[in-house]
C-alpha cells in the first residue's frame, strides 16, 4: 500500500474535510457571484431597456460589493474592503479565479497545511485594496464613481506567490517530461495577469501588493513565525465566549509544529496512521517529524 493510498483511507481527507479553507473560499466566491447574477437578472426583467437595467443595477446593487478608489466611498462602505475580494461580475472572471486558486491552493495546503490558506488569501486581498486606493489617489488620474476594483486577483496572486516561494521546484503534470516546475506555472500566471492589466492603472499595484504579501508570509513562516496564527486564536476565543461548556482548546502551531520527540510504539495501527494523516491535512506533510514520516513509510509497506 502506497502513502497516497494511505492518505485516501484517512477519515478526513484534504478535499472532504469540513473545515477545508480552500473549499470555503471557492464556495464564498461562487455564492457572491450567484447572488449578484440573480439580482442582475431581476433588474433585466424589470426594465424594457437593457442599458437602463444595467445602469440601475450598477448604481443600486453592484456598488455595495466593489471597492471604490474614492475615499468617500471607502469610508461610507468599509465592508467592501473585505467583500470585493469575493465578488465577480462575469462568469469568466469567476472561473479563472477558481481555477488558478485551486491549482496553487491545493499544493499550498498539501505542503503547508490547511490553516495557511485563508490568512494568505485575506492578507493578499487587504494589501491589494490598500495598494489600489493609495495608487489611485496619488496618481493624476481623475477619479470617478466607476473607478473601482473587484475580484480575487490580489488574493489569488498572494496564494500563487506563497506556494511558489514555498516550493518553486514542485513538479506538476509529472507525465510531461517528468514534470513541470511550479515556478514556470507561476511565470505563466503572472504574465497573463499583468498582461491583462497592462492598462489597468492602480489595479497593477494591487496585484504587486498581493504578490509581496505571499512572499513575506512564507518567508516569515520559514523563520518560525505564522502570521495567520492570531486568526485562529481569535476564533478560539470567540468559540470559548459563546460555548463555555465546550472549551475550545487551541494550541499554537508554527511551521515546525512538532516540538516534542516522537514516541515509538511497536505496533502499526490504523488509529496512528489516521492521526498522522489528519495532521498532514491540517499542517502539511513537511510539518511531520522524521519519526512520523518513517512510521508512515513503514505503514505504506504493510497491510493494516
Amino acid at each position: 500500500m502506497s502513502i497516497k493510498e494511505l492518505h485516501k483511507k484517512s477519515k478526513h481527507p484534504l478535499f472532504g474535510a469540513a473545515d477545508n479553507n480552500l473549499v470555503i473560499i471557492v464556495m464564498l466566491n461562487a455564492m457572491v457571484y450567484i447572488i449578484l447574477s440573480f439580482l442582475r437578472l431581476a433588474y433585466a426583467m424589470s426594465f424594457d431597456n437593457a442599458a437602463v437595467a444595467e445602469t440601475n443595477f450598477n448604481n443600486q446593487i453592484l456598488h455595495w460589493f466593489v471597492l471604490h478608489a474614492q475615499l468617500d466611498n471607502v469610508w461610507s462602505k468599509p465592508w467592501t474592503i473585505l467583500l470585493y475580494m469575493f465578488s465577480h461580475y462575469s462568469i469568466w472572471s469567476l472561473i479563472t479565479t477558481i481555477l488558478w486558486l485551486w491549482g496553487f491552493g491545493y499544493i499550498l495546503q498539501d505542503l503547508a497545511g490547511n490553516r495557511k490558506m485563508l490568512p494568505i488569501y485575506l492578507y493578499g486581498g487587504f494589501a491589494g485594496a490598500l495598494a489600489f486606493i493609495l495608487a489611485a489617489n496619488l496618481s493624476a488620474h481623475q477619479l470617478t464613481a466607476n473607478y473601482y476594483i473587484l475580484g480575487g486577483g490580489a488574493s489569488v496572486m498572494a496564494v500563487a506567490v506563497a506556494t511558489t516561494t514555498l516550493a518553486p521546484n514542485y513538479k506538476i503534470f509529472p507525465f510531461i517530461n517528468g514534470g513541470i516546475p511550479l515556478w514556470i506555472l507561476m511565470a505563466v500566471y503572472a504574465a497573463l495577469q499583468f498582461g491583462a492589466m497592462a492598462s489597468g492603472g492602480a489595479v497593477i499595484f494591487a496585484l504587486l501588493a498581493g504578490a509581496l504579501v505571499g512572499f513575506i508570509f512564507i518567508h516569515q513562516l520559514n523563520r518560525g513565525r505564522d502570521l495567520g496564527n492570531w486568526m485562529y486564536q481569535l476564533v478560539g476565543w470567540i468559540n470559548d465566549l459563546f460555548n463555555p461548556e465546550k472549551k475550545y482548546k487551541y494550541q499554537e502551531h508554527y511551521y515546525k509544529v512538532d516540538k516534542q520527540p516522537y514516541k515509538k510504539e511497536p505496533n502499526l495501527t490504523q488509529e496512528k496512521v489516521d492521526a498522522i494523516l489528519d495532521k498532514i491535512n491540517k499542517y502539511g506533510y513537511e510539518n511531520l517529524s522524521q519519526a512520523e514520516k518513517d512510521f508512515l513509510n513503514r505503514a505504506s509497506k504493510e497491510d493494516l
